[in-house]
């Protein structure tokens, strides 16, 4: 039994050294013990491209609000998105990611979108890494800023903004380009 003991009571001894208190709700970390090195800025530049209209759209309405409740602007409606990001304005350009996620009209007076959003990047050193966009998005300003609230792979802790501009809008089809540049604090 004294032989079984030994052993047992080091697994335990180990155990407790290497993850002190299992009750415990915080403890402090060192950025060296996570892999941390230094902090970068970077800057990403991308379209993309909101389809709503045709036979393979990337944007699709999943709520919207009773007939009585409608306003002018399209309050309470709610859409579905896996919009391409790609390095130009053309649908043909190259793509680098796909923006996922989905925005809804939160706005009765004008038109501002909630947009709750995940960059997922595809292309290059950041293919698997994602960034995710929470904010309002008063599509009638020339310029947008949405804060970048997190990120995952290469942007692990990731915080900043992005800018969005109206590349082209068809009022028609409803189907648009935005131009994006996102600034991201990252290790």
């Amino acid at each position: 039994m004294s032989k079984l003991c030994s052993p047992l009571f080091l697994l335990v001894l180990l155990s407790i050294l290497t993850y002190g208190n299992c009750n415990e709700f915080s403890r402090k970390l060192s950025k060296k013990a996570m892999g941390l090195k230094r902090e970068k800025l970077s800057h990403l530049h991308f379209f993309f491209h909101d389809i709503v209209s045709g036979k393979n759209p990337t944007a699709v309405k999943i709520a919207e609000a009773a007939v009585t409740n409608r306003s002018a602007t399209g309050f309470g409606l709610m859409a579905m998105i896996d919009d391409p990001l790609t390095v130009g304005p053309e649908a043909n350009s190259k793509i680098v990611g796909r923006a996922q996620g989905m925005y809804a009209q939160a706005s009765i007076n004008d038109i501002g979108l909630l947009m709750v959003l995940n960059f997922v990047f595809v292309e290059g050193k950041y293919n698997g890494s994602s960034l995710s966009v929470l904010g309002r998005n008063s599509v009638m300003s020339i310029v947008r800023e949405m804060p970048n609230v997190g990120g995952s792979g290469l942007f692990r802790f990731g915080r900043g903004y992005v800018q969005a501009k109206t590349h082209t809008l068809d009022f028609k089809t409803g189907d648009a380009v935005v131009e994006y540049n996102v600034y991201v604090f990252h290790y």
